[in-house]
């Protein structure tokens, strides 16, 4: 009888007492990663990270911290964890070659995301492409062309080059060249430009515009027109402003000249036959 009972109790302690154990950890180890994985999310949270960024990355950390969970437990019990560690990391590695464009697309939506270059509603061009953002999520941008095409950019492209936000500031300086000819006064010239930029509503008073010459071209005198105006009318203000300008210039009698070419043509006397 004495002989059961301890063989009862090594038994115990050789089964039953790991077995407690590694349910214990399993338990506390679960309770601990959702307390991390909340206070993860709480930080982000405040810090105005996206919502599909904090639900994301607070997975993550939950699963990574729930997969330390369970091998420790199976090693509390004699579980040989070190070639089932060798497995998970090839089968992770294999994962990971087999996903990595998609991976750099979800890094890139990551940073888009959380330094925010531009937002929904923004126009800008990237990866070569111009249009307004319509859609962000962690893998692509969705843009909208202004001749209302809907092009899906892999996020890595995005940020893989220059990205131009043409939206983010209030106001936006216009670069018009109007070339006028070199017979005519240039001085009224500058006066009659400045004059229309005056009378235009859409052109912003602070800051003011420029005008002046620019350059000495083949075929005429190139002035810089420079007005400033706001984003959001930047078109409106452009279209009027060409026609303003070439109707101005017409009514003054201030000639706007075109690239012109005089061809010489030289007849060659045929040389006498031998």
């Amino acid at each position: 009888m004495d002989m059961d009972t301890n063989q009862i109790i090594d038994l115990i302690e050789e089964y039953a007492l790991p077995v407690v154990f590694a349910i214990i950890i399993l338990i506390v180890g679960r309770i601990i990663a959702r307390v991390v994985r909340d206070i993860f999310r709480k930080v982000l949270t405040k810090r105005n990270v996206e919502a599909a960024v904090v639900s994301f990355s607070s997975n993550v950390l939950y699963f990574l911290l729930m997969a330390v969970v369970i091998i420790a437990a199976l090693e509390e019990i004699g579980f040989n964890t070190t070639s089932a560690v060798a497995i998970f990391g090839a089968f992770t590695l294999a994962i990971g070659f087999a996903l990595q464009s998609s991976m750099g697309n979800f890094a890139a939506g990551v940073m888009i995301l959380v330094f925010k270059p531009f937002k929904i509603g923004d126009f800008i061009q990237a990866g070569g492409i111009m249009g307004s953002v319509t859609d962000l999520s962690i893998f692509d941008t969705h843009l909208k062309t202004p001749d209302n095409k809907k092009i899906i950019i892999p996020n890595g492209q995005v940020t893989s080059g220059p990205i131009t936000n043409f939206s983010h500031n209030d106001t936006r300086r216009m670069d018009l060249v109007v070339g006028v000819s070199y017979e005519d006064n240039l001085l009224k010239v500058k006066e009659v430009l400045c004059d229309i930029l005056d009378k235009d509503d859409g052109v912003l008073k602070d800051p003011t515009y420029t005008v002046g010459v620019l350059e000495m071209a083949d075929s005429s005198v190139n002035f810089a027109v420079r007005p400033w105006v706001k984003t959001a009318e930047y078109w409106d203000v452009y279209f009027r402003l060409q026609m303003a300008i070439k109707m101005r210039l017409d009514e003054e009698g201030i000639s706007i000249p075109f690239p012109q070419q005089d061809v010489h043509m030289h007849q060659v006397e045929p040389k006498p036959a031998a």
